[in-house]
């Protein structure tokens, strides 16, 4: 325990030492939305390799990089990348960064990823908010003995996906004319695609879209008290949904394609908060 958070302790002195401004918005970058960290102002930019205690990313799409400036007046922490239970990453790994933002002073935190359709009326390119979330890995970052200083023993999780963050991201939607999707999202180990039969479970349990990510950090996040804005690219629709075989080319190309209005939409959710 108290090696774990002194390595998130080194983390943040490190990068609190490289920037003038400490952020007050974090995000969070998954696949296909990394072309929004080219938009920070007076970036600086930190390899996750030069970060003590930080893996490097291995994924297609994740840069694996620290991106710290300013968006819309504000001072932004991006991790352009994220690290992957997948990948062999132990939870407490996968939420590092988020940990990391905590103790730089990070309040709002805003989760992006890209996702599955399974519910039946989305279509590829829709952005879906998160209202809560289903976790089908059996593993949370919350597992061990309980570090006070980053939030209770038994944290409250009713409300993960801030109620008022979510209602502002209606009224940007709205007010840039297009339709805002908003389900659940349910995480899958991966990091192989589920299987038809799969999805129809998830369906019957509740869930719209279905990913490998997210779920972790928002539960971190929330355990350390920060605010958590969720966001899925719905870049293809789960396996059975339509008769076709599944790919990160898909996805990536799905993402590529939304990507003008997921700049406009993040930006001005971030001038509002």
């Amino acid at each position: 325990m108290d090696a774990y958070l002194n390595a998130i302790r080194e983390a943040a002195d490190y990068i609190r030492a490289r920037i003038s401004d400490l952020p007050e918005i974090g995000l969070v970058l998954g696949s296909g939305w990394g072309d929004f960290a080219e938009h920070v102002e007076d970036a600086v930019h930190i390899p996750y390799t030069e970060v003590p205690g930080f893996p490097k990313t291995g994924v297609a799409g994740h840069a694996g990089e620290w991106v710290i400036g300013r968006i819309a007046g504000k001072t932004v922490a991006v991790m352009s990348g994220r690290f992957h239970y997948y990948e062999g990453h132990d939870m407490k790994t996968v939420t590092l960064p988020v940990r990391v933002m905590q103790l730089l002073g990070v309040k709002t935190l805003i989760l992006t990823n890209a996702a599955g359709g399974v519910n039946g009326e989305y279509e590829v390119g829709d952005l879906m908010l998160i209202s809560d979330h289903i976790s089908m890995t059996g593993a949370s970052p919350l597992f061990g003995p309980n570090i006070d200083e980053l939030g209770p023993r038994f944290p409250d999780m009713t409300h993960v996906y801030d109620r008022d963050l979510r209602f502002l991201a209606h009224l940007v939607a709205n007010g840039q004319h297009f339709r805002l999707r908003e389900g659940v999202y349910a995480q899958m180990p991966g990091p192989c695609y589920e299987t038809p039969a799969e999805i129809r479970m998830l369906r019957v349990l509740g869930a719209d879209a279905v990913g490998m990510s997210t779920v972790p950090e928002a539960v971190a996040a929330r355990h350390g008290g920060i605010k958590v804005m969720g966001i899925s690219c719905i870049t293809n629709m789960a396996a059975g949904v339509l008769d076709a075989p599944l790919s990160h080319g898909e996805v990536m190309e799905a993402s590529r394609k939304a990507a003008g209005r997921v700049k406009a939409f993040l930006e001005e959710m971030i001038r509002r908060i």
